[in-house]
């Protein structure tokens, strides 16, 4: 056995041994071994939509006595709650915003574009009601704010898919277009074998006070989330949004609007032969179960050695039709091909693309699913691979370069 003392003492002279979640599977996919002398952390992560996120936020918006107390605000046209604090006739607001709230102005925006673009350092229009007045068009940027990152729920142990048996077409979070029926479209969530909780299951390493990465700034783990269980548990955490990345945050449009865009990464220390298995896991070993999109409840378990295939998704401009009408263009949930141009910055790597593309120009394979003697490619998928790959690898990177020691918790 080792302890978290020790292996931060190897951390500190330079000598620990880190390997990233896909590095240590895939020794494990080809038959390797791996022994206690020959790993001290294994580096997890995951990027995905994390519907249960809100940021808590502060800014100063009037001078003194202008305004009493806020009843109602927007932030880029989108609705954030006021308060606890009354602030009363400071001319400062506190407020909570969702991640999954849509702007009033603009359906195609936001909580989770609003969290990136603070972060960006972009200004942001603060309105708001007051019983005296309403005070508009005061521009804010995050060098006055207070801003801090909460999820409710995040980073499950993976997820789940679906699809729709039935002959209709279902508007839902889990598809960027309505889901149609019967077994047409398939679409999942979930980073498989790199997923923090996959490699560490029983949440021996991963407690309250564990230190982690959200959006690559240094954030910590509160404790287990709602909905969460021993069988499909899940983390509630917070970070400030100061040093956040915003490459590894956003917003995603799905046929019900916006949601939210995080990423998580976890570093689990190697403390005994146990740990030493779970983080041996690969995704043919990672259980899929798959729900009807109608009552969400699972009627099948795949593996997600299945589904994840090509983690980047490919554009070959030579075969782009230049259709007048892009479907690509018109349905990128991130908005990463505008105009003929593939911008791979804001690219989820969902696959939808791949899917729809009437001149097949962007490439990739998507995997797909046996469900009896049905066989469904993946129409979309919800998790980006490649960044939590990235973040992953960051963390590593930090970890060997002594930035960044283990929670002893």
């Amino acid at each position: 056995m080792k302890s978290i003392a020790e292996i931060n003492e190897k951390i500190k002279k330079r000598e620990a041994i880190v390997m990233t979640a896909r590095e240590v599977s895939q020794i494990a996919r080809e038959g390797g071994r791996l022994t206690l002398n020959d790993v001290d952390v294994v580096t997890t992560a995951t990027r995905a939509l994390m519907s249960g996120t809100f940021a808590v936020l502060s800014m100063p918006v009037t001078e003194r006595g202008v305004f009493k107390r806020a009843k109602k605000v927007w932030l880029n046209g989108i609705p954030a709650f006021p308060g606890p604090c009354p602030n009363e006739r400071l001319g400062i607001i506190d407020v909570i915003v969702y991640g999954t709230s849509h702007s009033e102005t603009n359906p195609r925006y936001g909580g989770g574009h609003l969290f990136r673009d603070i972060v960006r350092g972009e200004k942001i229009e603060v309105c708001l009601e007051s019983d005296e007045k309403i005070i508009e068009k005061r521009e804010v940027g995050i060098e006055e704010m207070f801003a801090r990152m909460i999820t409710t729920r995040s980073a499950f142990r993976n997820y789940m898919g679906f699809v729709n048996t039935s002959d209709d077409a279902v508007k839902t979070i889990f598809n960027v277009i309505p889901m149609e029926g019967p077994y047409k479209h398939f679409t999942f969530t979930g980073c498989g074998e790199i997923n923090p909780i996959e490699n560490d299951p029983t949440l021996r390493t991963i407690r309250v006070g564990t230190k982690i990465l959200v959006n690559e700034a240094i954030g910590y783990v509160m404790g287990t989330g709602t909905r969460s269980t021993p069988e499909k548990p899940n983390l509630s955490v917070f970070a400030e949004m100061y040093k956040m990345n915003p490459e590894y945050m956003g917003g995603f449009l799905t046929s019900e609007g916006p949601e939210v865009i995080n990423s998580i990464a976890v570093p689990i220390p190697v403390i005994d032969e146990k740990i030493l298995r779970d983080v041996m896991v690969t995704d043919e070993q990672v259980e899929l179960p798959v729900a009807e999109i109608h009552d969400r409840i699972p009627f099948h378990t795949g593996n997600y050695g299945e589904v994840w295939k090509d983690v980047a998704i490919r554009f070959f401009p030579d075969l782009c039709l230049k259709c007048d009408e892009c479907d690509v263009e018109r349905l990128c949930p991130t908005g990463a091909y505008r105009s003929y141009i593939f911008d791979e910055r804001e690219c989820f790597n969902c696959g939808l693309c791949v899917s729809i593309c009437r001149g097949k120009a962007f490439k990739g394979d998507l995997g797909k699913i046996k469900i009896g003697d049905r066989v469904i490619p993946v129409f979309l998928r919800f998790s980006d691979r490649l960044r939590a790959e990235r973040l992953s690898q960051r963390l590593k990177e930090m970890i060997e370069e002594g930035d960044f020691f283990l929670s002893n918790v």
